[in-house]
């Protein structure tokens, strides 16, 4: 299924595909059955859509030009326009990760991801994930995350598939949350 995906840096074209793909799996938006399967918590406006797209940090899935799955890749200076991101920075001293000094310059957010339910599980996570890294890879050696300790498909995606590392948790808004941090220098193994 997986074989004639096309993946692209993100266009300004592209943005009612992005803002449909979300809209199906915001949060806000599902039943308590339907989050079982994974969601997003966070909405892009029109305008943070163009400010992202045009740092090239959202990377797309497509299948016959059909926006299947996206992951945003943006600076904490992008991102800290919601409290929660900016809460998170606020941990960067207490965290460890492999030889990294955790700072806003040397990571970036990563995040969110978010997959169309038809496409879930067929593999399209390894090269989504590795086309977004060989990308940003130049410009920050260090991805960290934080996943809703309730969105389990999430977190098993992320530290089972992609081999990402819990390295804290935190608290916000009565929700819980792991912090994730990966190594960008590693490439995933698309096995």
């Amino acid at each position: 299924m997986i074989e004639n995906i096309q993946l692209e840096v993100a266009k300004l074209n592209d943005i009612d595909g992005i803002l449909a793909l979300q809209e199906r799996y915001l949060v806000s938006n599902l039943s308590e059955e339907e989050k079982a399967s994974g969601f997003v918590t966070t909405p892009f406006s029109i305008p943070q859509l163009t400010e992202v797209i045009g740092q090239e940090g959202l990377f797309l899935a497509k299948d016959n030009n059909k926006i299947i799955a996206y992951i945003f890749a943006g600076s904490w200076n992008f991102f800290n326009q919601w409290p929660i991101f900016s809460h998170m920075t606020t941990l960067f001293p207490d965290l460890t990760f492999l030889d990294f000094d955790i700072t806003t310059i040397n990571s970036f957010q990563y995040g969110p991801i978010c997959i169309d339910k038809a496409y879930r599980g067929k593999g399209l996570i390894k090269p989504l994930f590795e086309f977004m890294r060989t990308h940003i890879a130049k410009r920050y050696p260090l991805a960290l995350t934080f996943i809703n300790k309730t969105n389990i498909p999430s977190t098993k995606a992320h530290t089972e598939k992609l081999k990402w590392t819990i390295i804290s948790d935190f608290q916000f808004n009565n929700n819980n949350y792991f912090i994730l941090a990966y190594d960008m220098n590693q490439p995933v193994s698309l096995g």
